[in-house]
């Protein structure tokens, strides 16, 4: 049987990380894995996770099952993080995930069970993951332009004239803030027209917020999803708990499907549990418990809160710091959009060759379309990457 298996298509990302480790130079900078790192290159244990995890260990009595959908004291703490009071809980069915990965995958179930024939919208470009599941899964794709290769902007025109084209029960799936890979973000107005757009169609927002809290701030990077959420009729989001807690070993999500008929929510939550039950049964709980802990904990959450402010301010300094640093080479200011990016990423608007000159030259590994991992630098490798981008020709 197995030798009907075919080869599939590397991981891009994980072939760079690759190359990264086998290069033997003391100088090389990696910006191509999308995970936080402080000033020293570490992926740090969060204190207010830290100390969870000391009262978990004192105060845990079993590993046994949860339920299908996770502690519901999981699902009312993420509810609360990423929705605020937008919508009535009642509104929302909310259920524990593998990663934000598995809150993305599982919606795209959801998708398929309610309505076979949904095409699901993309921004282009957007995580690899999402184009690479919606093939796996067999569901119909389309792009939609977004990224603005001049400006560096949103082509927010244009993306407008693309969704144009969504019908009564397509999908348009997009960031709830700091896309990945551009760092370019819509405005609240920019949110309020797409909102008014899908209204006026009859299509589904899938709002994918992985970030919140490395943009702008824990409120301020809500702001969208909570705009859409208590606009439309019903919507879909996938949360990730990997990079504002910094458990992404622990692979916690949440998917909730949000319906402004509270009569669905029944419904949609028994569908969430029986998509647990088909793809992992019940999900995991340790990255969860100590979600629910820091977030339910007034101690706890002030801490988390405050070192995640440092985290976001560590991030939009190093922006600042390239766009001066890239202003003082190219006598230009050009690159001015870095400082206005938000979030990990920036892409920069290299071409495969200048990445790869960026590479041969001075060991600067980004990913080929010139996406960037802002957190994967420092003050003292900040001027490398200005020279290297300035003499690639970017």
């Amino acid at each position: 049987m197995f030798e009907t298996l075919k080869e599939q298509p590397a991981d891009k990302i994980l072939q760079l990380m690759q190359l990264y480790k086998e290069d033997p130079r003391e100088n090389k900078i990696d910006l191509g894995v999308g995970v936080y790192k402080d000033a020293s290159g570490n992926t740090p244990i969060m204190r207010a996770v830290k100390a969870a995890e000391k009262q978990l260990w004192e105060a845990e009595q079993t590993k046994a099952y949860t339920g299908l959908a996770g502690d519901p004291a999981y699902g009312d703490a993420m509810v609360s993080l990423v929705l605020g009071d937008a919508v009535p809980r009642s509104e929302v069915a909310a259920a524990a995930t593998p990663g934000g990965t598995g809150a993305v995958r599982q919606a795209f179930d959801m998708i398929r069970m309610a309505n076979p024939a949904a095409r699901v919208f993309v921004s282009d470009p957007t995580w690899p993951n999402h184009l690479s599941i919606l093939k796996h899964m067999q569901i119909e794709t389309v792009p939609y332009r977004y990224f603005d290769d001049e400006t560096r902007g949103v082509d927010f025109d244009g993306m407008m004239a693309d969704l144009d084209a969504v019908k009564a029960g397509d999908v348009v799936l997009v960031h709830g803030c700091c896309h990945n890979p551009t760092g370019a973000n819509l405005n609240m107005t920019q949110w309020q027209a797409l909102v008014d757009l899908l209204l006026a169609k009859g299509a589904v927002p899938m709002v994918d917020i992985a970030y919140q809290g490395f943009g702008d701030g824990l409120e301020e990077d809500a702001q969208a999803v909570r705009l859409v959420a208590s606009s439309v009729p019903e919507c879909l989001i996938a949360a990730s708990c990997s990079k504002n807690f910094g458990i992404y070993r622990e692979r916690t999500g949440l998917l909730m499907a949000v319906a402004q008929d509270p009569a669905k929510q029944k419904l949609n939550q028994g569908t969430l549990n029986y998509l647990n039950r088909q793809n992992f049964s019940f999900p995991p709980d340790h990255g969860a418990r100590l979600v629910t802990m820091v977030l339910t904990d007034e101690a706890l959450r002030a801490d988390w809160a405050a070192e995640l402010e440092e985290v976001r301010n560590s991030m939009l300094g190093l922006r600042a710091q390239l766009a001066s640093e890239l202003q003082r080479l190219s006598g230009s200011d050009r690159f001015g959009f870095i400082a206005q990016h938000r979030g990990m990423f920036s892409r920069i608007g290299a071409t495969p060759e200048q990445v790869q000159k960026m590479r041969d030259d001075f060991g600067v590994y980004m990913v080929g379309d010139s996406r960037m991992n802002i957190a994967g630098l420092n003050q003292s490798t900040v001027p490398i990457l200005a020279e290297a981008i300035v003499k690639a020709g970017v």
